[in-house]
């Protein structure tokens, strides 16, 4: 029987102004080859934040928009056996949150936390709870950037992400 190394996680992109915390589940096959967050050229993640903020250019480019806009981005996971990209690959019995406690300690100014689609607020809810900071918080689920959830049109997915992120962002 082979043994299945758990996939690990990224660090967050952020500083200590962020107002929006985005989360994911866990980065895919894509993404941890590439070492960068939604590497998948079909998730719609970075054309979202195009829209919504003007990210585009480079992948450090797109990123340092993310920080000047307030945007920190990071997963609920720190590490878990997910063989494969997709979500419900996620071996739950093996999943470790990341360390949110100290996140939010870190992070005085955030308003908002946006779960990237149901896996990474249902891991949330699981792993983490609510009850892990002092700030007062509101959470949002958003439908998932991911190409494998085709139930729901760009269009519609980019229109819910803009209304949930308008108001923290002050467009």
């Amino acid at each position: 029987m082979s043994v299945i190394t758990p996939s690990t996680g990224f660090a967050p992109i952020e500083d200590h102004n962020a107002t929006i915390l985005v989360l994911g589940s866990l980065p895919g096959q894509r993404s941890l080859q590439e070492q960068q967050y939604y590497a998948h050229p079909q998730n719609s993640f970075w054309r979202i934040m195009q829209a919504l903020i003007g990210a585009e250019g480079s992948y450090d480019q797109r990123c340092t928009n993310l920080i000047v806009n307030g945007i920190a981005l990071w997963d609920v996971l720190e590490a878990s056996v997910r063989p494969g990209s997709m979500d419900a690959d996620i071996k739950t019995e093996t999943a470790s949150g990341n360390d949110f406690v100290a996140f939010f300690a870190a992070h005085p100014k955030l308003e908002l936390v946006c779960f990237n689609g149901q896996k990474a607020a249902q891991l949330y809810k699981r792993l983490i709870g609510p009850d892990v900071t002092d700030n007062v918080l509101r959470f949002e689920t958003l439908p998932s950037t991911s190409p494998a959830y085709a139930a729901m049109r760009y269009e519609q997915k980019l229109a819910r992400w803009v209304t949930a992120l308008s108001a923290a962002l002050k467009l």
